[in-house]
């Protein structure tokens, strides 16, 4: 599996965590920035994120703010993103069953380390199901 990870100045603090759990888990990564926890604006990091998961077929994205709404609103306006804010394992998972989520939005000020760890466990090793969900994916597009 392929990422690219990206965040603003709140979610920077679980950036670097995220992208160590992604690479224990076999994912390669590609850290988009920033480089460190100066004030930037969340919605251009989502830009670049989402552009990125589009041309690359088959990556996925993790983008990490403070409540991680803020990015999930910014991915969400991309044509092809399903961006699904997790703040706990089963959303995670489900995301991934039944909509094929392929861009990951967290709130860094809301889950600590543990729970990232399942979040993105979940999120990596759960597959699309089809079947019944994939008409309703085929409707968002």
């Amino acid at each position: 599996m392929k990422f690219y990870i990206a965040s603003d100045h709140a979610g920077f603090v679980l950036k670097d965590p995220a992208k160590k759990i992604l690479e224990n888990l076999g994912a390669s990564v590609v850290d988009l920035g920033p480089k460190d926890a100066n004030r930037v604006d969340y919605p251009d990091f989502a830009n670049l994120l989402c552009q990125r998961v589009l041309e690359d077929e088959g990556s996925f994205g993790v983008l990490i703010c403070g409540s991680g709404i803020g990015m999930s609103i910014a991915a969400n306006r991309f044509k092809g993103i399903r961006a699904a804010l997790c703040v706990e394992p089963y959303s995670a998972m489900m995301c991934r069953a039944h909509n094929d989520a392929n861009v990951l939005c967290l709130g860094a000020r809301i889950i600590g380390e543990g729970m990232l760890e399942v979040i993105l466990q979940n999120f990596t090793q759960t597959k699309f199901e089809g079947g019944r969900h994939a008409c309703r994916i085929g409707k968002l597009q």
